[in-house]
């Protein structure tokens, strides 16, 4: 498959869409509240045209979060895809983010495989209200990616792209000492202490002391968690019938290619396109794990992958 990166050009304000129509002034930003199955409350945003008559008629796209990574990280890629023609686009926070913090109520322990079993379907069903039954596709970076094979109910999607999503086994990753030690030595103790990660840490915004144990086990065992029977990802993952782009990064530390096949070989019935995106496809500009997403890259690495997720026959 190949996937056009664009040069960098210097433009002044902001680029209208192919149709002229809409701009990133034209885009309304929502915040709304939503439940998961389990009665967890879960915050997102949304976004849409300001006007009806400047709705888009392409898919609906939700963007799931890496591990650690806030909502508002996203938004900027967001408005951008309004701007080229989606209908409506939804970010949100999984449960135990600062963004979807735990209700006093709410008194079970927060598992990560949660984030894919309860968050991201209640996520779905949040952006399907706004237009029932129109198309949509999805967009997913790290964990966001495997949140797909998780969700148990991929049929809605029809297409999902998946940026640096990995299995996290730490013999994978380029720099396999300093993970194992750091999210077994450093992560978990400090967590167990605080009752969640701190910034300092280096694991992004705090999540809780129960997701970064789960995380740490399954990055312990070569299979991830496809060998973990409360998961149940392997029978999940079978599921997922419909086109994959996968996208990984040169310079990803964890996203080695070994990583990335580690993860989507599990993809067993799914139509699987790998595509590798380099510092020089960027402009020269460093990438790394999480970096596809920020707004320096408007104008080279997001347009191809925009295109592929809007675009009718881009599979």
């Amino acid at each position: 498959m190949n996937i056009p990166i664009q040069t960098p050009r210097n433009t002044a304000g902001t680029p209208p869409s192919k149709t002229g129509e809409r701009r990133e002034e034209d885009v309304r930003a929502t915040d709304t509240a939503f439940h998961a199955s389990d009665g967890y409350a879960l915050s997102g945003t949304l976004f849409e045209a300001r006007r009806d008559s400047l709705s888009g008629t392409g898919p609906l796209v939700l963007i799931s979060a890496a591990t650690g990574v806030p909502r508002g990280f996203y938004h900027a890629f967001a408005r951008q895809l309004i701007v080229k023609g989606s209908r409506a686009v939804l970010t949100y926070d999984y449960r135990g983010m600062p963004g979807s913090p735990r209700a006093p109520e709410f008194t079970s322990r927060i598992n990560m495989r949660d984030w894919g079993h309860r968050d991201m379907p209640a996520a779905m069903g949040r952006l399907d209200a706004v237009a029932p039954g129109h198309k949509m596709v999805g967009i997913g970076q790290s964990y966001g990616g495997q949140a797909l094979g998780l969700s148990g109910m991929p049929e809605r999607f029809e297409r999902y792209c998946m940026i640096a999503s990995l299995s996290g086994y730490w013999r994978n990753t380029s720099t396999p000492w300093k993970v194992l030690l750091r999210l077994n030595l450093i992560g978990v103790p400090i967590a167990s202490m605080l009752g969640s990660t701190a910034s300092w840490m280096g694991i992004g915004e705090p999540i809780p002391a129960s997701v970064l144990r789960d995380w740490t086990r399954w990055c312990n065992h070569h299979e991830y968690f496809f060998d973990d029977p409360t998961v149940n990802a392997r029978s999940r993952y079978a599921m997922v019938r419909m086109p994959i782009l996968s996208v990984g990064m040169s310079d990803d530390p964890w996203g080695t290619p070994a990583a990335i096949n580690g993860l989507m070989k599990h993809y067993v019935n799914a139509d699987v396109e790998q595509i590798w995106l380099s510092p020089q496809d960027a402009g020269g500009q460093k990438i790394g794990h999480l970096g596809f997403f920020r707004s320096r890259f408007t104008e080279t690495l997001w347009p191809g992958i925009m295109d592929w997720l809007l675009t009718p026959g881009q599979t």
